[in-house]
Formats: C-alpha cells, structure tokens, sequence
C-alpha cells in the first residue's frame, strides 16, 4: 500500500482535518504545516493530546508512535490527499478565479446554486495552496456540486491548485492590473490566470464567459462557453442596468426571451457581471428562474466588499478588502455618478504593485479627479510620489489630504469628526480601512 493509500483510509475513518491546536477537533486528522515563522511539527504531540486520533508530519524526529504519519512533506501530502478525496467522490466542480470580483462571484454563485443543490464553496477567501486543498477536504459523499476559489499572485500558481481542483467547468472574472510585483507584468497575469483555460482543455471542460472582454474572449478560443453580458451582444444570458441609488437594480433574460428584474444589495453597477455570471451558472444547472433572482436580491454583502452601512453619522461605501487599479477606477467611477451633495473619498494605497506603483497610483489620482467629489484622503505613502506629479490646476478640482496610515486617519477624526456625508473606503487590506467604519 503506497504512502498516500494508506493516509487516504485514514482520512476516511478521520475526515475531520485541522492544522491549528487552537482549533483542535477530537478524533480529527492534524496536519503539522509549517510556515515563515512557525513549525507545525512542534505542536503534533499537543494536537494528539488534545484529542486529534492522527497528526500528519515530516520531522522524524517527533514521530513517537503509530499516531504521527511521516511523510516527506506535510503541504505536499495534504495537498494530494484532497486530489485523491476530490477524484474519489466525483462530483461537478466549478472553479473561479480572477483579478477582481472572484469572492463576491464565488458568493453569488453559492447562493443561486445553494437552491437546488446541496453545496460545498470556499469559505472566506481561502483560495491559496493550502486554503483550496482544506476545502476539498470538507467534501462529503452527500455534496452534489462544488464551487471552489483560486486565487494567485505568481506564475504558475493557478496551473498548480488546478491539479489539485480537476474543475470540470470555471470562470475567469477578469484580468487586471494587480500583484504586479509578482507576476512581473500585466501580460504575466494574464498567463498565470488562463491556465485554468488552458486545465480546463485537456480536461474536457468548459467555461463561463464575460462576453465583452476581449482578452478573456481570446484566451478562451476553443473552449465550449457559456457567455453572458450586456444586452444587445450576442450572449447566452445579458443583462442591463436599471439604477444604481445606491444599490444596484437589473434585469436579465437568456437571450430572446422574457426579463427579469432584480434589486440587489451590491453597491457598483460593475458587479451586473459577477451577478450575470451567477445567473449563466444557474440557468446551465437548472436552476429555477424565480430562485435565482431570489438569491440575488436576498444576498447581502459582509466581507468589506461593495458593502453599504449606515452607521450613527454617515453612509458608507466600503470596498476595503483589497485594491489595484482596474478595481480601484471602477469604485471611483461609480461614486462619482451616486447623488450627494457631501462626498469624501477615502483611498488607501495599493500594495504589490512594484515599479508600476508610482504610475498606477498617478492614474488613480487623476481619476479622482475626474469624478464628483470635491475632498479626499489619501492613506499610504503609495500616493507620495503621485502627488508631487500632479499641477496645481489639477489639485484644484479636489482637496487632497495625506495621510501616513490608518492610524492617523482616527486621530485626525477625532478632532474633524464627519457627519452627514457619503463616504467611499476603498484600498488594499494591508492599509487596515476596514477599521475605519467603527469611528465615521
């Protein structure tokens, strides 16, 4: 019996999988990661006293008895016991991924699909090399399909988590201008996130698709699609905007036939794609039409993404998760068209960018500067040098303040505080915003 036979029928018996004695479950399988500032292998014989039946190593040096399983790497093996769990069990796997949009898409997806069938989808945004293997994980025998989320900031990292997923469809939201400083380039992105088109090739799959983007559309040349947009361009299912006040209102229809209109609770006309995704999904599962614009408009936003909060002063957009460009002028140029007389932007700079950071956060600036809205704050020293590139006529159009971090902002509303205003919270998590709404 080979080495990832025997951990399989472990699991089996122990299908309960952990890596942290915080979470410790009893008769569960511990798995000793190790990571920058941590060995897991230090902490099996805790995991074991704890209540774990097995923990997973790669230290001979700790394995005491027939409880610990050595392998030659703990990350390897979990990753391809999922693999072997994922081809066990069999059934439909959809995977995301994408620039922007891919949680928020992840989530619609879960909650239109979540009508019909019993469903597995990645939690939070545990989309990584070790996130999606522990999803696969969860996996039950009485699952009838799966939506899983990959996300990557290097070359090859897609190709590696699609051979752990094996998706037998998937979606690539967009490809943006994000993570720079990993990829190397723009057209290293689009590389690395059409690998999965490229998985989903050899192994007999097919694809939603964003109709109207042209580098999606030509990454995908030979893949069976099922494409959705806007009306009037030729796609399985389109859509139209009807108001964004603040949220966003649509309607859709599979192509020719009858309209569907749909309140969401999603701030951004931007987000009718990751809702039309959702829906071409729906439609090519079986979902009923009824149910589908019922998940969309009960589906509320709580992971700092396109959320809309009301809090004791002011209104609140924030999109505080993460930022690049694309993500960040399509969060501008949708509050700049909101009506309020008051509005304050608040930016936080945009991380792993690289060499592109001093021109991408120069684009942003001017950007702001193009919408309605007479005051932000700039939180970061990403915008430093954008700064001092802008004219004085250009500042003109719109107070700038800067600020060196989330910290400073808090202080400095403490004796400023707002009241009354529409304030956008946008910028890469690392800048902390998200903290932000507990004092406006």
């Amino acid at each position: 019996m080979s080495q990832l036979d025997r951990l399989y029928q472990i699991f089996q018996a122990h299908p309960e999988v952990t890596s942290d004695t915080r979470s410790l479950i009893p008769n569960g399988l511990f798995f000793a990661l190790k990571g920058g500032n941590f060995d897991g292998n230090q902490f099996a014989a805790q995991a074991l006293e704890g209540g774990c039946a097995y923990a997973v190593v790669d230290n001979p040096d700790v394995a005491r008895d027939d409880r610990y399983i050595l392998v030659d790497d703990v990350l390897t093996a979990m990753q391809q016991l999922a693999a072997r769990h994922r081809r066990s069990l069999g059934l439909p796997i959809l995977q995301v991924t994408g620039t922007n949009g891919k949680t928020t898409t992840k989530e619609l997806l879960a909650a239109v699909l979540s009508r019909k069938y019993n469903l597995l989808f990645t939690q939070g945004n545990l989309n990584n090399h070790i996130g999606v293997p522990k999803t696969l994980l969860r996996l039950r025998p009485e699952h009838q399909l799966a939506i899983i989320e990959t996300g990557a900031n290097h070359p090859g990292e897609i190709a590696d988590l699609c051979r752990i997923v094996q998706a037998d469809c998937g979606v690539i939201t967009n490809v943006g201008m994000a993570h720079l400083e990993g990829f190397g380039s723009f057209e290293g992105v689009v590389r690395t996130k059409s690998e999965l088109y490229d998985d989903l090739r050899q192994r007999g799959g097919y694809i939603f698709l964003h109709g109207e983007d042209d580098i999606l559309r030509y990454q995908a040349v030979g893949l069976p699609a099922v494409t959705y947009g806007l009306a009037d361009n030729h796609n399985a299912i389109e859509g139209e905007v009807v108001a964004c006040d603040p949220c966003l209102r649509f309607r859709w229809r599979k192509a020719g036939g009858d309209w569907y209109c749909v309140p969401t609770q999603l701030i951004g006309s931007y987000n009718i794609y990751n809702a039309l995704c959702a829906i071409s999904a729906g439609v090519h599962f079986g979902v009923p039409e009824a149910d589908i614009c019922a998940a969309l408009a009960e589906y509320c936003p709580t992971n700092n993404r396109s959320e809309l909060l009301r809090t004791a002063h002011n209104t609140l957009i924030v999109d505080a998760y993460n930022a690049n460009l694309t993500s960040m002028t399509a969060a501008l140029s949708n509050f700049g068209v909101m009506e309020h007389t008051d509005k304050l932007a608040i930016l936080g700079e945009m991380r792993e960018l690289g060499d592109y950071s001093a021109d991408a956060h120069l684009e942003v600036l001017r950007h702001l500067l193009s919408i309605d809205c007479k005051e932000a704050w700039l939180v970061g020293q990403g915008y430093e040098a954008a700064l001092a590139q802008l004219t004085p006529a250009e500042c003109a159009a719109c107070s700038l303040l800067p600020f060196a971090d989330v910290e400073a902002v808090k202080a400095y509303l403490q004796d400023h505080p707002q009241h009354d205003r529409l304030i956008l919270v946008k910028g890469s998590n690392g800048t902390r915003l998200f903290t932000l709404p507990e004092v406006l």
